[in-house]
C-alpha cells in the first residue's frame, strides 16, 4: 500500500510520469468503489490503447485471487480514470469469449509478462475494457498549461510507440499496430479540434496572430499526409518502412508543437 501511494502521489504530482517499474509504461490511476465498504481506493494500473477505449488486465502479477480493484469493478462497473491529462468517469467491461482472447493473445504478443503470470496461476487472468463515460477540460490551471499537458501526452506515447517499433520483429505484431492507430487516431482529434475551434477563436480575439495561425494550419496539412502514410504502413504490414515513417511523424510533430507552444500559450493564458 505505501509503494502505490508513492506511485500515485508521483503519478498526480508529473502530470502521469513516474519512475522506478513504471518508467516509459503505459500508467493510469483507477479508482473503483469498495464492494463491502462503498469506500473509493486508487490503484495504480498499466492499460493497453484499443482506439476509444483502453483495456487493463488484472494479473495481480499472477496472485492466486483477483487483485480487490477487479471485484470492486465488477460490483460497481462505474469507476473513475486519471491518465495524467484527464480525469474521466469510465464504464468497465469484463471481456469474455473471441473478444477476451484476441486482447489476451494481443497483450502477451507485445509483453510476455502476461504469460508469466498466468503461468504462475490456476485462475484465468481477467481482461477488463474501460470506455469513457463522462469527463472534463485537462487538469490544468490556465488554457496554455492544458496545451502544454496534451502536447507532453502525445510526446509521451510516441516516445513508447518509436521504443516498440524499435524493438520489434520482422513482423508487425498486432498490438503495436493497434497503438500507432490509437496515437494517429488521437492526433487528428486533436488537429480538428484545433481548425474548427481554437483556431478560430484565437484569429477572432487576436488578429495578429494570422500568419502564425496559417502557418499551424498548413502543418496541420502535412502532418494529416504523415498519418495517413503511417496508416498505410500499418495496413500494409510493412515493417520494413515503419520505422522511418514513425521517425518522419515525430521529428514533424515535434517541431510542430514546440512552435504552437512558443507562439500560442502567451495568447491562450492572456
Amino acid at each position: 500500500m505505501d509503494f502505490n501511494q508513492q506511485v500515485i502521489d508521483e503519478f498526480r504530482a508529473n502530470a502521469g510520469r513516474v519512475g522506478g517499474p513504471f518508467e516509459g509504461g503505459r500508467l493510469i490511476l483507477l479508482t473503483t468503489t469498495g464492494a463491502r465498504t462503498g469506500a473509493r481506493h486508487t490503484n495504480p494500473v498499466g492499460y493497453l490503447p484499443d482506439g476509444d477505449r483502453i483495456v487493463v488486465i488484472a494479473s495481480a502479477g499472477g496472485s492466486p485471487r483477483h487483485p480487490d480493484w477487479f471485484h470492486n469493478l465488477v460490483a460497481d462497473p462505474v469507476v473513475q480514470v486519471e491518465d495524467g491529462v484527464f480525469t474521466y468517469d469510465a464504464e468497465a467491461t469484463v471481456l469474455d469469449g473471441p473478444e477476451r482472447d484476441e486482447l489476451w493473445a494481443r497483450a502477451v504478443e507485445s509483453d510476455p509478462g502476461w504469460a508469466e503470470y498466468q503461468a504462475k496461476t490456476t485462475r484465468r487472468i481477467p481482461v477488463v475494457a474501460l470506455k469513457q463515460v463522462s469527463g472534463g477540460p485537462p487538469n490544468a490551471s490556465t488554457w496554455g498549461a492544458a496545451l502544454k499537458l496534451v502536447h507532453d501526452a502525445f510526446r509521451r506515447e510516441l516516445d513508447t510507440i518509436r521504443r516498440e517499433v524499435a524493438s520489434s520483429q520482422p513482423t508487425l505484431g498486432a498490438q503495436l499496430k493497434v497503438n500507432c492507430l490509437t496515437a494517429c487516431q488521437g492526433l487528428r482529434f486533436h488537429h480538428t479540434a484545433e481548425d474548427t475551434g481554437t483556431f478560430p477563436a484565437l484569429r477572432e480575439r487576436f488578429p495578429e496572430l494570422a500568419p502564425t495561425l496559417d502557418r499551424l494550419g498548413a502543418e496541420h496539412e502535412h502532418l494529416a499526409a504523415l498519418l495517413a502514410r503511417l496508416q498505410q504502413t500499418l495496413e500494409r504490414g510493412d515493417a520494413a518502412t515503419l520505422r522511418s515513417d514513425v521517425d518522419g511523424l515525430i521529428d514533424s510533430l515535434e517541431a510542430h508543437l514546440t512552435y504552437e507552444e512558443e507562439q500560442l500559450i502567451p495568447f491562450l493564458d492572456a
